[in-house]
Protein backbone atom coordinates (compact mmCIF):
# COMPACT_ATOMS: atom_id res chain seq x y z
CA UNK A 1 0.00 0.00 0.00
CA UNK A 2 1.18 3.14 -1.24
CA UNK A 3 2.26 5.72 1.79
CA UNK A 4 -0.17 9.16 2.13
CA UNK A 5 0.51 11.60 4.99
CA UNK A 6 -1.65 14.26 3.93
CA UNK A 7 -5.24 14.39 2.59
CA UNK A 8 -8.36 16.04 2.29
CA UNK A 9 -11.74 14.26 4.08
CA UNK A 10 -15.06 15.68 3.03
CA UNK A 11 -18.13 14.03 5.99
CA UNK A 12 -21.71 14.15 6.11
CA UNK A 13 -23.47 13.55 9.12
CA UNK A 14 -27.03 12.03 8.94
CA UNK A 15 -30.18 13.99 8.87
CA UNK A 16 -32.96 13.23 11.43
CA UNK A 17 -36.26 11.92 11.16
CA UNK A 18 -39.48 13.61 10.53
CA UNK A 19 -42.15 13.64 13.44
CA UNK A 20 -45.10 12.18 12.97
CA UNK A 21 -48.94 13.69 12.99
CA UNK A 22 -51.00 10.90 13.81
CA UNK A 23 -54.64 10.09 15.38
CA UNK A 24 -55.65 6.93 17.03
CA UNK A 25 -58.78 5.62 15.80
CA UNK A 26 -59.81 1.91 17.27
CA UNK A 27 -63.44 0.69 18.14
CA UNK A 28 -62.96 0.64 21.84
CA UNK A 29 -61.18 4.33 21.86
CA UNK A 30 -64.12 6.75 20.86
CA UNK A 31 -62.44 9.97 21.03
CA UNK A 32 -58.99 8.32 19.73
CA UNK A 33 -55.96 11.04 20.52
CA UNK A 34 -52.97 11.56 19.03
CA UNK A 35 -49.94 9.23 18.82
CA UNK A 36 -47.21 10.58 15.89
CA UNK A 37 -43.94 9.66 17.16
CA UNK A 38 -40.77 11.43 17.09
CA UNK A 39 -38.42 10.70 14.46
CA UNK A 40 -35.05 9.02 15.03
CA UNK A 41 -31.61 11.14 15.08
CA UNK A 42 -29.43 10.82 12.01
CA UNK A 43 -26.02 9.15 12.51
CA UNK A 44 -22.72 10.66 13.26
CA UNK A 45 -19.48 10.96 11.64
CA UNK A 46 -15.92 9.76 14.42
CA UNK A 47 -12.96 9.32 13.80
CA UNK A 48 -10.97 6.86 16.00
CA UNK A 49 -7.30 5.84 16.46
CA UNK A 50 -6.08 2.81 14.89
CA UNK A 51 -2.80 1.56 16.03
CA UNK A 52 -2.63 -1.00 13.24
CA UNK A 53 -2.40 1.99 10.39
CA UNK A 54 0.43 3.49 9.28
CA UNK A 55 -1.00 5.47 5.94
CA UNK A 56 -3.98 7.70 5.17
CA UNK A 57 -4.20 5.47 1.68
CA UNK A 58 -7.79 4.81 2.19
CA UNK A 59 -8.92 8.17 2.79
CA UNK A 60 -7.43 9.93 0.01
CA UNK A 61 -9.03 6.89 -2.47
CA UNK A 62 -12.22 7.28 -0.76
CA UNK A 63 -12.58 10.88 0.74
CA UNK A 64 -16.34 11.28 0.66
CA UNK A 65 -18.14 9.73 4.03
CA UNK A 66 -21.79 9.75 4.88
CA UNK A 67 -24.22 8.20 8.06
CA UNK A 68 -27.42 7.01 7.78
CA UNK A 69 -30.34 9.29 8.26
CA UNK A 70 -32.96 9.03 10.73
CA UNK A 71 -35.91 6.92 10.14
CA UNK A 72 -39.44 8.90 10.28
CA UNK A 73 -41.49 8.67 13.49
CA UNK A 74 -44.86 6.64 13.05
CA UNK A 75 -48.46 6.04 14.47
CA UNK A 76 -48.78 4.89 18.25
CA UNK A 77 -45.85 6.62 19.70
CA UNK A 78 -43.37 4.68 17.27
CA UNK A 79 -40.25 6.57 17.54
CA UNK A 80 -38.01 6.18 14.31
CA UNK A 81 -34.73 4.57 14.86
CA UNK A 82 -31.46 6.72 14.64
CA UNK A 83 -29.32 6.56 11.73
CA UNK A 84 -26.03 4.60 11.16
CA UNK A 85 -23.14 5.91 12.57
CA UNK A 86 -19.99 6.07 10.40
CA UNK A 87 -16.38 5.36 12.12
CA UNK A 88 -13.39 6.42 9.91
CA UNK A 89 -10.35 4.75 11.39
CA UNK A 90 -7.17 6.59 11.48
CA UNK A 91 -3.16 5.92 12.32
CA UNK A 92 -2.13 7.20 15.29
CA UNK A 93 -0.48 10.44 14.79
CA UNK A 94 -2.99 11.65 12.57
CA UNK A 95 -3.90 15.81 13.09
CA UNK A 96 -7.49 16.81 12.26
CA UNK A 97 -6.78 20.47 10.91
CA UNK A 98 -9.53 22.76 9.52
CA UNK A 99 -10.36 22.94 5.82
CA UNK A 100 -7.75 25.47 5.20
CA UNK A 101 -4.80 24.29 7.16
CA UNK A 102 -4.69 26.97 9.61
CA UNK A 103 -5.84 25.65 12.66
CA UNK A 104 -5.26 21.90 14.26
CA UNK A 105 -8.66 20.91 15.65
CA UNK A 106 -7.41 17.50 17.31
CA UNK A 107 -4.63 14.99 17.42
CA UNK A 108 -5.31 11.08 17.66
CA UNK A 109 -2.36 9.96 19.81
CA UNK A 110 -3.94 6.94 21.54
CA UNK A 111 -5.49 3.51 20.31
CA UNK A 112 -9.19 3.94 20.40
CA UNK A 113 -9.02 7.64 20.64
CA UNK A 114 -12.23 9.46 19.08
CA UNK A 115 -13.06 12.47 18.12
CA UNK A 116 -16.53 13.05 16.77
CA UNK A 117 -16.28 14.71 12.91
CA UNK A 118 -19.99 15.69 12.31
CA UNK A 119 -23.00 15.42 14.61
CA UNK A 120 -25.94 13.80 12.89
CA UNK A 121 -29.58 15.84 13.01
CA UNK A 122 -32.19 15.68 15.64
CA UNK A 123 -34.91 13.62 14.83
CA UNK A 124 -38.25 15.79 14.77
CA UNK A 125 -41.36 15.58 16.94
CA UNK A 126 -44.66 14.14 16.45
CA UNK A 127 -47.83 15.19 17.86
CA UNK A 128 -47.86 12.83 20.68
CA UNK A 129 -45.21 14.91 22.37
CA UNK A 130 -47.30 18.35 21.75
CA UNK A 131 -49.98 16.55 23.71
CA UNK A 132 -50.63 18.52 27.21
CA UNK A 133 -53.79 19.13 29.71
CA UNK A 134 -55.12 21.79 28.04
CA UNK A 135 -54.04 20.76 23.74
CA UNK A 136 -55.63 17.41 23.96
CA UNK A 137 -55.68 17.55 19.80
CA UNK A 138 -52.33 19.34 18.59
CA UNK A 139 -52.04 18.85 15.13
CA UNK A 140 -48.27 20.43 15.27
CA UNK A 141 -44.94 18.99 14.70
CA UNK A 142 -41.76 19.82 14.17
CA UNK A 143 -39.27 19.50 11.23
CA UNK A 144 -35.94 17.15 11.96
CA UNK A 145 -32.40 19.24 11.49
CA UNK A 146 -29.70 18.69 9.19
CA UNK A 147 -27.26 16.32 9.57
CA UNK A 148 -23.46 18.58 9.74
CA UNK A 149 -20.91 18.81 6.51
CA UNK A 150 -17.75 19.30 6.79
CA UNK A 151 -14.33 19.73 4.86
CA UNK A 152 -10.84 18.52 7.07
CA UNK A 153 -7.30 18.24 5.88
CA UNK A 154 -5.88 15.17 7.69
CA UNK A 155 -1.85 15.52 8.18
CA UNK A 156 -0.61 12.27 9.27
CA UNK A 157 3.02 12.82 11.96
CA UNK A 158 4.26 9.13 12.27
CA UNK A 159 5.29 8.79 16.41
CA UNK A 160 8.65 7.71 16.58
CA UNK A 161 11.43 8.13 20.12
CA UNK A 162 14.31 8.47 17.32
CA UNK A 163 14.40 9.82 14.09
CA UNK A 164 17.26 9.26 11.70
CA UNK A 165 17.98 12.33 9.50
CA UNK A 166 21.17 12.60 7.16
CA UNK A 167 22.35 12.39 3.51
CA UNK A 168 21.28 9.74 0.85
CA UNK A 169 23.18 6.65 1.04
CA UNK A 170 24.27 7.17 4.54
CA UNK A 171 23.23 3.96 5.49
CA UNK A 172 20.15 4.94 7.66
CA UNK A 173 17.78 2.12 6.25
CA UNK A 174 20.08 -0.35 6.59
CA UNK A 175 21.04 0.65 10.26
CA UNK A 176 17.62 0.79 11.03
CA UNK A 177 16.96 -3.30 9.56
CA UNK A 178 19.54 -3.73 11.83
CA UNK A 179 18.65 -2.60 14.94
CA UNK A 180 14.88 -3.17 14.45
CA UNK A 181 12.40 -6.19 12.11
CA UNK A 182 11.44 -3.36 9.59
CA UNK A 183 13.02 -4.11 6.43
CA UNK A 184 12.69 -1.15 4.77
CA UNK A 185 14.29 -1.12 0.88
CA UNK A 186 17.72 -0.52 0.70
CA UNK A 187 19.88 -0.19 -2.64
CA UNK A 188 23.07 1.45 -3.59
CA UNK A 189 21.39 4.32 -5.26
CA UNK A 190 20.46 7.29 -3.73
CA UNK A 191 16.57 8.04 -2.50
CA UNK A 192 15.99 4.27 -1.77
CA UNK A 193 13.82 5.40 0.46
CA UNK A 194 10.96 7.47 -0.65
CA UNK A 195 8.73 7.40 2.48
CA UNK A 196 9.01 6.89 6.27
CA UNK A 197 9.45 3.87 8.15
CA UNK A 198 9.10 2.65 11.55
CA UNK A 199 11.11 -0.25 13.96
CA UNK A 200 10.90 -0.72 17.09
CA UNK A 201 14.58 -1.39 18.75
CA UNK A 202 14.63 -3.48 21.87
CA UNK A 203 17.97 -3.35 24.01
CA UNK A 204 18.65 -3.72 27.89
CA UNK A 205 18.98 -1.00 30.31
CA UNK A 206 21.35 -0.97 33.08
CA UNK A 207 19.68 -3.92 35.29
CA UNK A 208 19.16 -6.59 32.83
CA UNK A 209 15.64 -5.03 31.55
CA UNK A 210 14.25 -4.53 27.99
CA UNK A 211 13.33 -1.44 26.70
CA UNK A 212 11.56 -1.13 23.68
CA UNK A 213 11.12 2.71 21.74
CA UNK A 214 10.44 3.34 18.51
CA UNK A 215 12.87 4.10 15.58
CA UNK A 216 11.31 6.50 12.89
CA UNK A 217 13.72 6.40 9.26
CA UNK A 218 12.91 9.74 6.87
CA UNK A 219 13.93 10.26 3.13
CA UNK A 220 17.34 11.62 2.92
CA UNK A 221 18.39 15.39 2.91
CA UNK A 222 20.28 17.18 0.13
CA UNK A 223 21.84 20.59 0.08
CA UNK A 224 19.21 22.81 -0.89
CA UNK A 225 16.15 20.16 0.23
CA UNK A 226 14.73 23.54 1.53
CA UNK A 227 13.97 24.73 -1.96
CA UNK A 228 12.66 21.25 -3.64
CA UNK A 229 15.93 19.64 -4.11
CA UNK A 230 15.75 15.72 -4.02
CA UNK A 231 12.73 15.22 -1.97
CA UNK A 232 12.33 18.30 0.04
CA UNK A 233 11.45 18.42 3.30
CA UNK A 234 7.95 17.01 2.69
CA UNK A 235 8.36 14.20 5.33
CA UNK A 236 10.30 15.96 7.60
CA UNK A 237 6.97 16.50 9.91
CA UNK A 238 7.56 12.84 10.90
CA UNK A 239 10.63 14.38 13.18
CA UNK A 240 8.75 16.57 15.35
CA UNK A 241 6.93 13.72 17.73
CA UNK A 242 10.58 12.25 17.54
CA UNK A 243 12.33 13.05 21.30
CA UNK A 244 16.21 12.64 19.86
CA UNK A 245 17.68 13.07 16.26
CA UNK A 246 20.30 10.11 15.40
CA UNK A 247 22.35 12.12 12.28
CA UNK A 248 23.93 9.57 10.46
CA UNK A 249 26.91 10.01 8.15
CA UNK A 250 28.58 7.88 5.57
CA UNK A 251 32.52 7.92 7.28
CA UNK A 252 34.13 6.81 4.41
CA UNK A 253 32.65 9.82 2.61
CA UNK A 254 34.99 12.42 1.06
CA UNK A 255 33.88 15.14 4.03
CA UNK A 256 31.61 13.33 6.87
CA UNK A 257 31.50 16.65 8.91
CA UNK A 258 30.63 18.87 5.93
CA UNK A 259 27.92 15.92 5.06
CA UNK A 260 26.41 16.86 8.88
CA UNK A 261 26.79 20.66 8.51
CA UNK A 262 24.21 20.69 5.34
CA UNK A 263 21.58 18.39 6.75
CA UNK A 264 22.18 20.91 10.06
CA UNK A 265 21.34 23.40 7.72
CA UNK A 266 18.89 22.65 6.18
CA UNK A 267 16.81 21.35 9.15
CA UNK A 268 16.86 25.11 10.58
CA UNK A 269 15.54 26.51 7.19
CA UNK A 270 12.65 24.06 7.82
CA UNK A 271 9.29 26.08 9.27
CA UNK A 272 6.67 23.64 11.04
CA UNK A 273 3.15 24.06 10.35
CA UNK A 274 2.62 24.10 13.75
CA UNK A 275 5.80 26.50 14.99
CA UNK A 276 6.80 25.46 18.51
CA UNK A 277 10.69 24.11 19.00
CA UNK A 278 12.86 24.34 15.99
CA UNK A 279 14.57 20.37 15.04
CA UNK A 280 17.52 22.10 15.85
CA UNK A 281 16.82 22.42 19.27
CA UNK A 282 15.78 18.79 19.73
CA UNK A 283 18.12 16.48 21.53
CA UNK A 284 20.82 15.34 18.59
CA UNK A 285 23.02 12.47 18.40
CA UNK A 286 25.40 11.70 15.84
CA UNK A 287 26.50 8.28 14.26
CA UNK A 288 29.25 7.51 11.95
CA UNK A 289 28.31 4.73 9.43
CA UNK A 290 30.55 2.78 7.40
CA UNK A 291 33.43 2.43 9.94
CA UNK A 292 33.90 -1.10 8.55
CA UNK A 293 35.54 1.22 5.36
CA UNK A 294 38.35 2.93 7.24
CA UNK A 295 41.21 1.74 9.79
CA UNK A 296 41.02 1.60 13.26
CA UNK A 297 43.32 4.86 13.16
CA UNK A 298 40.99 6.96 11.08
CA UNK A 299 37.83 6.62 12.84
CA UNK A 300 39.50 7.54 16.20
CA UNK A 301 40.69 10.33 14.57
CA UNK A 302 37.62 10.85 13.00
CA UNK A 303 35.30 10.59 15.89
CA UNK A 304 37.57 13.01 17.75
CA UNK A 305 37.45 15.04 15.27
CA UNK A 306 33.39 15.00 15.61
CA UNK A 307 33.05 15.41 19.05
CA UNK A 308 35.08 18.23 18.99
CA UNK A 309 33.18 19.99 16.21
CA UNK A 310 30.02 18.73 17.05
CA UNK A 311 30.25 18.72 20.54
CA UNK A 312 27.59 16.26 20.15
CA UNK A 313 27.35 12.69 21.66
CA UNK A 314 29.46 10.61 18.69
CA UNK A 315 28.99 6.32 18.04
CA UNK A 316 30.95 4.86 15.25
CA UNK A 317 28.96 1.83 13.86
CA UNK A 318 28.47 0.03 10.46
CA UNK A 319 25.09 -1.20 10.10
CA UNK A 320 26.88 -3.47 7.09
CA UNK A 321 28.52 -5.13 10.09
CA UNK A 322 26.64 -4.79 13.04
CA UNK A 323 29.54 -3.51 14.68
CA UNK A 324 28.75 -0.79 17.66
CA UNK A 325 25.26 -0.85 16.77
CA UNK A 326 24.10 -3.20 20.29
CA UNK A 327 26.21 -0.48 21.98
CA UNK A 328 24.29 2.35 19.83
CA UNK A 329 20.90 1.00 21.27
CA UNK A 330 21.91 0.89 24.56
CA UNK A 331 22.70 4.19 25.01
CA UNK A 332 19.51 5.39 23.04
CA UNK A 333 17.54 2.82 25.70
CA UNK A 334 19.12 4.34 28.63
CA UNK A 335 19.33 7.81 27.81
CA UNK A 336 15.79 8.00 26.50
CA UNK A 337 13.03 8.77 29.56
CA UNK A 338 9.60 6.99 29.50
CA UNK A 339 7.38 10.26 28.67
CA UNK A 340 3.99 9.46 27.41
CA UNK A 341 2.46 11.80 24.96
CA UNK A 342 -0.36 13.89 26.30
CA UNK A 343 -3.39 12.64 24.01
CA UNK A 344 -6.09 14.70 26.11
CA UNK A 345 -8.85 13.92 28.16
CA UNK A 346 -11.11 11.32 26.56
CA UNK A 347 -13.80 11.92 23.36
CA UNK A 348 -12.84 15.34 21.38
CA UNK A 349 -16.24 16.52 19.87
CA UNK A 350 -15.34 18.55 16.45
CA UNK A 351 -18.89 19.11 15.78
CA UNK A 352 -20.68 22.86 15.58
CA UNK A 353 -23.09 21.75 18.44
CA UNK A 354 -19.82 20.87 20.57
CA UNK A 355 -17.85 23.66 19.18
CA UNK A 356 -18.63 27.11 22.12
CA UNK A 357 -17.29 29.36 19.37
CA UNK A 358 -20.03 28.64 17.31
CA UNK A 359 -23.62 30.50 17.39
CA UNK A 360 -26.26 27.48 17.44
CA UNK A 361 -29.41 27.16 19.19
CA UNK A 362 -30.05 24.05 20.12
CA UNK A 363 -34.39 23.12 21.38
CA UNK A 364 -34.71 21.27 24.84
CA UNK A 365 -36.53 17.69 23.88
CA UNK A 366 -35.33 16.34 26.63
CA UNK A 367 -39.22 15.99 27.87
CA UNK A 368 -39.81 13.68 24.65
CA UNK A 369 -36.75 12.19 24.43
Amino acid sequence: MRFFDETKIWVAAGNGGSGCVSFRRAANLPRGGPDGGNGGNGGDVWGVGDAALSTLADFRHRPHWKAGRGAHGSSAGKRGRDGAAVTLTLPLGTEIWDETGAHCLADLLRHGQRARLAAGGRGGRGNLSYKSSVRRAPRDSSPPQEGERRCYLLRLRLIGDVGLVGQPNAGKSSLLARMSAARPRVAAYPFTTTRPHLGVVEAPLADGTPRHFVMADVPGLLEGASGGVGLGLQFLRHLDRCRLLLHVVDASGEDPLADFAVVRGELGLWRGDRGGESLLERSAWLALNKCDLLGEGRVAELAGEARRVTGLPVFCVSAKTGEGCDGLGVALAADLPEEELDAGAGDIDLSLSGNSDAFTVTPDNSQWD
